[in-house]
């Protein structure tokens, strides 16, 4: 899969440049397989997006705005036939990507492509990042505490294309991107107060919280020492979380890790700092290897996929996006 990525990557945009493609290939061969909308159809329909310089706003968003609201419907309408109640009963829409800008937004084609009733209350999370999945997890659980019988649906859908460049020479470090970021969407429903005869609660979410760290600067890149500045801040933020359950740093190892696997090395260095064992992040490098870093979808994949293998029964659902952003939400896993 990642040899086909490399070729294509170069083939496509006409680049003949050896040492990037080489660096591109090693750095695939640690990192993991990827799902991308963009294709040689595309490019060869828009070939100003391979070329280095060219404005190409208007046309990465008409592939965007068409790619996310597809996958999107495709996403939420698996999630529904899973919940087991019909679509009417949806009540609240989440909307969270990154990957589009237009008016009316992504949330209200989504709606229509769900054919969900024109009362139901949308809000939209744009601009969120790797973080965006647990933080629209945050705003679902607060609208479903504040509003009893709610329904709340929470889509997230991304797309590479946006960001999509050309190789270049004076941009080494963007090949960590092209090796490392996918296109997918994911959905879960949440609510309060579940009917017993018709729904299978999976996670009770407790307390939520989101930190900025502001002596790092605003940014939204993928910079190089980000999983340092995770290393350095996770314990203190896992702690003032666990806190509320009146866990400490001793459970660390008898808790769940539902955490969005931003890359190898943030994963590693999370586990390295909290001193967890390798299969307390089992599902979120299970995620990564058959996903890739999906952005705000991730950390549904990591939440299915820690379902299957069981796991404990208290635990953290943790994400880092621009900013830079800590999300984490301390959680109950109700199947075990």
């Amino acid at each position: 899969m990642q040899d086909f990525l490399v070729d294509g990557y170069f083939k496509n945009t006409n680049c003949d440049d050896p040492e990037l493609k080489e660096m591109l290939t090693k750095l695939c061969k640690h990192n993991s397989p990827q799902f991308l909308h963009l294709n040689k159809e595309i490019l060869t329909k828009y070939p100003e997006l391979a070329t280095e310089g060219l404005p190409t706003v208007k046309q990465r968003l008409e592939i965007g705005n068409s790619a996310v609201t597809y996958m999107a419907v495709e996403a939420s309408r698996s999630c529904i036939a899973k919940w087991g109640r019909p679509v009417s009963d949806v009540t609240h829409l989440v909307y969270i990507s990154s990957s589009e800008a237009r008016l009316p937004g992504g949330d209200l084609y989504l709606a229509q492509g769900l054919g969900l009733r024109p009362e139901t209350q949308r809000i939209m999370l744009y601009f969120s990042g790797c973080s965006g999945g647990v933080a629209g997890i945050r705003v679902a659980k607060d609208i479903a505490e504040n509003n009893p019988g709610s329904r709340v649906l929470l889509t997230t859908s991304e797309t590479t294309i946006i960001g999509f460049k050309p190789p270049s020479a004076d941009r080494p470090y963007d090949l960590v991107g092209v090796a490392l970021f996918s296109d997918g969407a994911g959905a879960v429903i949440i609510g309060s107060n579940p009917l017993k005869e018709t729904e299978t609660p999976l996670f009770e979410l407790h307390l939520a919280m989101q930190k900025f760290l502001p002596e790092e600067g605003i940014s939204f890149k993928l910079d190089k020492q980000l999983p340092q500045i995770i290393e350095d801040n996770i314990k203190d933020f896992c702690l003032k979380l666990m806190a509320f359950g009146e866990l400490s740093k001793d459970d660390f190892n008898n808790m769940f890790w539902a955490v969005h696997p931003g890359g190898p090395a943030i994963l590693n260095r999370l586990e390295q700092r909290l001193e967890l064992r390798p299969e307390k992040l089992m599902a979120s490098r299970r995620a990564l290897a058959d996903y890739g870093n999906g952005s705000s979808n991730t950390i549904v994949y990591v939440l299915e996929y820690m379902l299957e293998q069981g796991e404990n029964e208290w635990g953290l659902m943790l994400a880092f996006g621009p900013g830079i952003t800590f999300e984490g939400i301390l959680s109950r896993n109700l199947t075990v």
